[in-house]
């Protein structure tokens, strides 16, 4: 009868209410704000390429806007399913209050564990601002504490673990632990609340928690509730033990074979497919759309970094889109969006924000988010972008290349990929020029000049777009086409001819069709 009860008690917590902030967001193409020169003396011809500009303009804005794609249209899920699915089983502890925390870092003195680019003092900061990154959650205290047995259950030795448990049970009013590793196994959370009597988080549950009060999209909160079922698992597990060491009670379920454990793995599987197949259609969708900016020959430059490096701000500060609107937190961007912007050369590209990465995860947590970061693997050029004014900066690049060599991005992404080092602005030594990186503010919209070229240098080298000139006669529809199937530069018009030579940007493929069309008659 415990059993029957326990299970009871399980499924009703899949209906639990949940309330973080929801909203519906957009996929979108964010429309260029763009000018064009039109040079040449006579005021007709001025007028002509005027209006052949304005209309190439126009159709530039079309294309943008018909790239908007509102989530709620998409025949994947229902938004009732699809939030279903996400308030259904919520981690047990997390809560919709406030937290009291303590925190609890492990400092590895030797061994494979031991983080060599750091130290326990800035791991310990970097905890501490997941936590401050939670509305109403506070860090009550905090401790470091050296282990040489980080695989051990109890990850500490017998004395510092002893020393630990008593200063959790003296500090008044704590309703939480935070242990400041990658990954509790299941034995040592429940441990851990046995001996100390509350909550006890690692830092794959904080991460998920403030991704699901992040989530806007259908796409987010699938990615947040399939990385959720490792931790709904072990939960299971804990449930399991607590349930063994009560005795008594049928280990079945009326007659159908099943034992509790057998019913709730079943209904997390089931769970875990309809959400995978969900992102499976959504990332044939994202697949679909990537086809279809490659048909219109549009540079994709993928924007990453470690997570609060100021990507939104400085795609914001490049297309000059007055709907980003950049936060001052760790993971305020969890759903990738593209954004157009223009380079000095009038070349349209494709900005992609990507969401941000941290040391320490989980490969599950970077697997469920996997069809997100595909959007990399397909870009023209990567933009990786550091906050120089870190103090864990150069741990911060470590563990971005990390990612994105588990990511298995082409040799050819990865070499013509620019650093930029950004938030100079904070730095008190402003630092020098370097061949290696580009120096910016993204925030004072300093550097970016040079940021635009060093981007539009390697979009045509990773392209293969030519710089051409091309004679082309005014009466015909040469010029028209030019501006809409390639980037016009420059145009120096010869008035008694009727012609002008045109300074262009072009794919092989765009020039191959203009010379079918035009050269060939």
């Amino acid at each position: 009868m415990i059993t029957v009860r326990g299970l009871a008690s399980w499924r009703s917590l899949l209906q639990r209410p949940w309330s973080c902030h929801r909203a519906v967001s957009t996929y979108r193409l964010s429309p260029p704000s763009a000018q064009h020169r039109c040079l040449g003396n006579p005021s007709t011809l001025q007028s002509r390429l005027f209006n052949m500009s304005a209309s190439w303009l126009k159709s530039k804005d079309d294309f943008s806007s018909s790239y908007t794609v509102d989530e709620e249209d998409e025949d994947i899920l229902e938004d009732s399913e699809v939030e279903e699915l996400f308030q259904q089983q919520v981690p047990a502890g997390i809560g919709q209050g406030q937290h009291r925390v303590f925190i609890v870092h492990p400092d590895v003195k030797w061994g494979s564990r031991k983080q060599r680019l750091t130290t326990a003092e800035l791991m310990m900061a970097e905890a501490e601002g997941l936590v401050h990154t939670l509305d109403n959650w506070t860090v009550v205290d905090k401790i470091i504490l050296s282990t040489k047995t980080p695989e051990k259950k109890r990850i500490f030795g017998k004395g510092n673990f002893q020393l630990l448990t008593e200063k959790i049970r003296e500090t008044v009013g704590i309703s939480a632990v935070f242990v400041n590793v990658d990954r509790l196994s299941p034995s040592s959370e429940r441990e851990f609340e046995e001996a100390w009597g509350i909550k006890v988080f690692d830092r794959y549950s904080v991460v998920l928690h403030i991704f699901r009060c992040n989530a806007r999209t259908k796409e987010a909160k699938l990615q947040i509730s399939l990385a959720e079922i490792p931790l709904l698992r072990s939960r299971l597990k804990n449930e399991m033990a607590n349930l063994d060491q009560q005795g008594g009670g049928s280990r079945y379920i009326g007659g159908s074979g099943e034992t509790v454990s057998e019913v709730q793995q079943r209904l997390l599987k089931e769970r875990e497919m309809k959400i995978r197949s969900a992102l499976e259609k959504l990332r044939k969708k994202r697949h679909l759309l990537r086809s279809q900016r490659k048909h219109r020959e549009f540079p994709t430059v993928s924007v990453l970094g470690y997570t609060n490096c100021g990507k939104t701000t400085l795609i914001k500060a490049l297309t000059g889109d007055s709907g980003l609107q950049p936060r001052n937190q760790l993971f305020a961007t969890l759903d990738v969006t593209v954004h157009a912007g223009q380079l000095p050369s009038h070349m349209t590209v494709l900005y992609v924000d990507t969401i941000g990465f941290l040391s320490q995860l989980p490969h599950q947590l970077i697997d469920s988010f996997s069809a997100t970061l595909e959007d990399i693997k397909h870009s023209d050029l990567l933009v990786h972008v550091r906050d120089i004014s870190h103090p864990e900066t150069v741990n911060q690049k470590v563990n971005v290349l990390s990612v994105l060599k588990n990511l298995q991005i082409p040799d050819q992404l990865m070499s013509s990929m620019i650093e930029v080092h950004n938030k100079i602005d904070l730095l008190i030594v402003k630092p020098g020029p370097t061949l290696s990186s580009v120096l910016i503010s993204a925030l004072e919209q300093r550097g970016l000049d040079k940021l635009k070229t060093t981007v539009e240098e390697e979009i045509i080298k990773s392209t293969g777009n030519q710089i051409l000139h091309l004679k082309v006669n005014l009466s015909t529809p040469q010029l028209s086409w030019l501006y809409r199937e390639a980037t016009v530069q420059d145009i120096q018009v010869n008035a008694d001819e009727g012609t002008a030579v045109v300074k262009v940007i072009i794919s092989a493929a765009a020039h191959g069709r203009y010379r079918k069309q035009f050269e060939s008659r």
